[in-house]
Order: C-alpha cells, then sequence, then structure tokens
C-alpha cells in the first residue's frame, strides 16, 4: 500500500536541463523522508511538483492519498510546505502574518487568534510577535515561516532544507519541533544538504544526484555500503609508521574487499579498516606498548553520511550547479514556497 508521500518515474524538464530523470519515492504514514543530496540534484523540483507547485513532465504522484494531477487544490489543504527562502510579509507583524495564514485557510478568527498565538510561543517569537516582519533577523523569519506552514496542523509537511540560516541553537530546537510533529503523526518531507540534520531526524535517506534516486535506505543501512569501521592511529615518531603499520594489517578483515591499511606520513597517522569494535581498541593499544611504539592518539572511526555521499556520488553534498527549478522559472526561487501578501491575499 502505497504511503502517505508516493512518486513514480516522475520527469520534469526546462529547456535542456532534466531535473528530476524518474524518482521514485515512498514515504510511510508517520515518518520522515529525508532527501539528501547538493545543489542542482533536483531537490527543490521534487518537492515543488509533489506540492502542486509544479506539473511533472511524466509520472505519478499521490499525497495524503489523493491524486497531485487530478486533485491539486485538495493536496493543498492537505499539506504544510516551507520552502528554502522565508515566505512572510514584511509589513506585516509576525502575529498578522500567522493570523492571516489561518484566515486563508479559513480558520474561524478566534481559532487564528489561537493558534498563531501558540506558534508564536512555540518557536520564542512571542516577545516580537507585534513588530513588523521587515524587523526580524534571518533566523526569527525562517521561525516565523515554519511556524506559518503549521497553522492548520497538517497531516503531511514539506520542508526544502528548514533550518538553512539558523544558527546551531535554533537548529536544534526546529529539530526538536520536527520530533515532536512526527511522534504526533505528522508525514515529513525534508531536503537537507546538512548530513547531520538527516542523520538526527531521518528515519529513511534517499541520496539524489542529477535528478535520480542513485541509494535509500537507513542512516545505517547506508553507512554499511562504504564499508566497516576503521581504527586511526598516530604514532609519536614518524620512524614506527612502518612497523605501526605492519601491525595494524594484522587486525583488519580478511578478503578481497577488506581493503587496505592506509599511512599518512606528514600527519604521522595510520589507518586501517577493522571489524571487531571498540573491544578491538584495548588489544591493539597492548601490541603496540609489546612492540615499543609510543602513540600520541588512537581511536575507532565508524562511516558517517559525509563518507557515504563521497562513495556515492564521487563530490561533497555541498558541492552542485543550479537547481533545474530555478534555471527554468525564472530565476532564483521563484515561486518557491511563496504564500500571498497584503492586498494579493484578499483576492
Amino acid at each position: 500500500m502505497p504511503g502517505a508521500i508516493h512518486a513514480e518515474g516522475l520527469v520534469k524538464t526546462f529547456g535542456d536541463v532534466r531535473a528530476l530523470d524518474g524518482v521514485d519515492l515512498d514515504v510511510p504514514e508517520g515518518t520522515v523522508l529525508g532527501l539528501l543530496g547538493p545543489n542542482g540534484a533536483g531537490k527543490t523540483t521534487a518537492v515543488r511538483c509533489l506540492t502542486t507547485l509544479l506539473r511533472p513532465d511524466r509520472g505519478r504522484a499521490v499525497v495524503a492519498g489523493i491524486d497531485v494531477l487530478e486533485q491539486p487544490d485538495a493536496v493543498r489543504r492537505s499539506i504544510g510546505l516551507s520552502g528554502q527562502f522565508a515566505a512572510v510579509d514584511e509589513y506585516l507583524t509576525g502575529r498578522e502574518n500567522l493570523r492571516m495564514v489561518g484566515q486563508l485557510y479559513r480558520m474561524r478568527a478566534g481559532a487564528a487568534k489561537a493558534r498563531a498565538d501558540e506558534l508564536l510561543e512555540q518557536f520564542h517569537l512571542a516577545d516580537a510577535a507585534d513588530r513588523i516582519a521587515k524587523t526580524y533577523s534571518g533566523g526569527m523569519r525562517r521561525r516565523l515561516d515554519l511556524a506559518a506552514a503549521l497553522v492548520v496542523s497538517p497531516p503531511v509537511m514539506f520542508m526544502d532544507e528548514p533550518t538553512t540560516g539558523l544558527d546551531p541553537r535554533n537548529r536544534q530546537e526546529l529539530w526538536g519541533v520536527i520530533r515532536g510533529l512526527v511522534s504526533g503523526g505528522t508525514t515529513l518531507l525534508l531536503t537537507t544538504q546538512y548530513l547531520e540534520e538527516a542523520d538526527h531526524l531521518a528515519h529513511d535517506i534517499a541520496v539524489v544526484d542529477h535528478g535520480r534516486v542513485i541509494a535509500q535506505g537507513t542512516s545505517d543501512q547506508l553507512k554499511a555500503r562504504t564499508g566497516g569501521e576503521c581504527v586511526e592511529v598516530v604514532v609519536h615518531e614518524r620512524q614506527h609508521l612502518r612497523a605501526a603499520s605492519a601491525l595494524l594489517d594484522r587486525f583488519g578483515p580478511r578478503g578481497p574487499d577488506r581493503g587496505g591499511t592506509r599511512v599518512e606520513e606528514h600527519m604521522r597517522k595510520i589507518t586501517t579498516p577493522v571489524s571487531g569494535g571498540a573491544k578491538l581498541l584495548a588489544e591493539i593499544i597492548r601490541e603496540l606498548d609489546v612492540h615499543g611504539i609510543e602513540i600520541d592518539d588512537i581511536g575507532l572511526r565508524r562511516p558517517t553520511l559525509d563518507d557515504v555521499f563521497l562513495s556515492l556520488t564521487g563530490h561533497a553534498a555541498q558541492d552542485g550547479g543550479t537547481d533545474g527549478a530555478r534555471a527554468g522559472a525564472g530565476g532564483p526561487g521563484t515561486g518557491q514556497g511563496r504564500r500571498p501578501r497584503g492586498k494579493e491575499a484578499a483576492r
């Protein structure tokens, strides 16, 4: 049975740019899918197709049980969207921005007021609630934008790089909000370039590059694809590098795919793949001591999502070109996560 967010074979082109090249996604209800990829990978284009902001050239998408192409209005009533850029009315106060969104969703005035007050407290904006948004810092605007996306407590949320521009403290606070939403049953598709963010929040991660999903699984499953753990040792004397390397090599797993010991002479560091985990460290330290090899540092290193991304794509997560959606849709951020403002909202 398809999940709360389901896509099959999504294709979207902008001129010669193939932004999506047959994307398949399935997000079970009440879970978080992290869409991980560099700029230009197709993450934002996928979000815009799933949220009715763009019509795919080919493929099928269902969100909250509703066909995106056949019933776009019904989809919009069932989702929340926070785009890459804060979409707030600079000439309204924080409180007025949130009330306006509630009214656009046809909430009663009293309910819209109560929900606005609740969100202002939740996002630590209560003290600035009656200041116009133009005076807000970048981080405050980002929080106000996210609050606006949550006014109607939608069953399905899309967050396109939601913590861009937030300092570490605000990022951690937002992670707490996201966890609370998901624990309450919300389904979330989250795009991010922050590997740590995907690691902390996502039940499943889909790695996207050049408009395709090139790998998908849990964080642990993806990390396992890059190989096992490594022991890193920094010897005190460079002359001991060869002997220490030979000793460490004995602790490595056997077989054609085991990899090899790597020596970085300028750092006096040796890295070797191992199997056995932390309990192996004590044995290695004893052997080094027996052979009179003094060390400055030793540690067990597990693969990270950075390693996963580098091994899958050949480049870092924050590398990449212009997003096809922006290149083909009239400039940076055109229509992305946009909410009507001022007189436009009243039409």
